[in-house]
């Protein structure tokens, strides 16, 4: 320990190295429930690329472990620290270092919080899609971490669809430079898309070169009231098929819209047993509605509410934005699930899921990018009971289960962290597993970087 920090402070600030143990403990996980973590040695908070490269040198010399971290908003353990690792968390790389409306791209610090950027691109008449629902936490490092998504993806694809490239401190210290700030690049494998949704375990990201858009119309919101989920299932179905491009496709079950019912006085109706909502944000959205309402209608919506301006949109997504924070009231912890399916199979996990939560006498709320198929099934429960915890475990994995059976991923967006490592391996299958085991030992030959995460 003592010979680590000495090395560690030969080249860094003293203000850059935190090894308080009543302080480093709070760096020692994200959000996640279920996922062990250890006890850091030291917390790190690097400013440059040279303070990064530093301490991997430092790390593979004296072969010691490094997590790296944003602002650990994850929901898949996939920050948490082991024991006496050296914690490395990018929050103060928190520099927006380019805006070029010509090119369309940012160049931004790992560090940088999604809703600071997005807001920052916003005042040059650009959009940076990616909107994760922390993204007035979560920073840019931890988004390209675990891939993550966001209501929009329905219409603008998750993060990966925006990194164009990389600047990467690899395990050994030396520093990577990756893709490009071009429209089109194709030179060589594309290691930018390896590095996102890696979670830290290949190197560190110390820069990033964004795509970005032009700032789109504002969206208009409209809400759809059903008398089972198997019909707001159909209704999306139908919507995609039609060939229609919402901005956003959200679904909530209904353990979902009685929590927020209780804990906001939404006013929906209690036979409500699905809403869905649907925005689009084209030149001319109110005729989008339209025609969405009455595919809604056709597929047995009890009503159909178009928003027509702004405000009423904003209203009707409240609920939305809600949904997690209305089931964490319902017990002392919630566990976040994750499970992608084909849009034709949605019916079926909310189904399937529904029937879980009896199975384990569990409550179970179900919010959805419906659009893209990315459910997110909150299993509620007491986490001072250990039947209940047991329970609330078993059901999580039986969830996982369905997804795959249903042709889908164990993750959308959160990653696998150490929560689902072991359903890692039964997607991906032994030749999978073998493969991407040795990309990961290519590039940290000492498993250094993030042990104990993905495999």
């Amino acid at each position: 320990m003592d010979d680590l920090l000495a090395q560690l402070r030969a080249g860094l600030p003293a203000e850059a190295l935190i090894t308080d143990p009543d302080v480093t403990v709070s760096y020692a996980n994200d959000m996640a429930s279920f996922c062990e973590a250890g006890t850091p040695a030291v917390v790190v908070l690097p400013r440059t690329v040279e303070h990064v490269q530093h301490v991997m040198r430092t790390a593979t010399a004296l072969r010691v472990p490094v997590v790296p971290q944003g602002a650990r908003t994850g929901l898949s353990g996939a920050a948490n620290a082991s024991d006496g690792c050296i914690v490395l968390s990018l929050t103060k790389m928190d520099r927006i270092l380019e805006i070029n409306p010509v090119d369309r791209i940012a160049v931004v610090e790992p560090g940088v919080i999604n809703a600071t950027l997005s807001r920052a691109v916003g005042e040059q008449g650009l959009y940076y899609p990616p909107d994760p629902s922390s993204w007035e936490m979560c920073t840019i490092g931890g988004n390209i971490g675990t891939a993550s998504g966001g209501l929009c993806c329905v219409k603008y694809g998750v993060t990966a669809e925006y990194v164009l490239g990389l600047e990467v401190v690899l395990a050994d210290g030396r520093l990577l430079s990756t893709g490009r700030r071009t429209a089109k690049g194709v030179a060589g494998y594309d290691l930018t898309r390896l590095f996102v949704g890696s979670e830290g375990s290949l190197g560190i990201v110390v820069k990033a070169v964004l795509a970005l858009r032009p700032k789109p119309p504002q969206q208009l919101v409209l809400a759809a009231e059903f008398a089972s989920a198997a019909a707001a299932c159909d209704a999306v179905c139908r919507i995609m098929e039609r060939g229609h491009t919402p901005s956003l496709l959200e679904l909530m079950d209904r353990t979902t819209i009685r929590a927020v019912n209780a804990m906001a006085n939404m006013g929906l109706p209690d036979t409500t047993e699905a809403l869905l909502l649907a925005a689009f944000d084209t030149p001319d959205p109110a005729a989008d509605l339209a025609a969405v309402g009455e595919l809604c209608t056709a597929a047995g919506a009890t009503e159909v509410v178009p928003a027509e301006d702004a405000a009423e949109s904003e209203l009707l997504l409240q609920a939305r934005r809600l949904s997690l924070t209305a089931l964490e009231t319902i017990k002392s912890a919630t566990m976040i699930d994750d499970v992608c399916v084909p849009r034709s199979r949605l019916a079926e996990m909310l189904d399937g899921t529904a029937a879980i939560a009896g199975k384990y006498d569990l409550t179970i709320g179900v919010c959805a990018h419906a659009g893209d198929g990315n459910t997110h099934p909150v299993v509620c429960f007491d986490q001072a009971d250990p039947d209940e915890s047991r329970r609330a475990r078993e059901s999580f994995d039986e969830i996982m289960a369905l997804g795959l059976e249903l042709g889908g991923t164990i993750t959308g967006e959160h990653g696998v962290g150490t929560l689902k490592k072991e359903w890692l391996s039964r997607e991906l299958g032994p030749v999978g597993l073998e493969l991407q085991r040795g990309i990961k030992r290519t590039f940290d030959p000492l498993g250094l970087l993030n042990p104990g995460k993905l495999f």
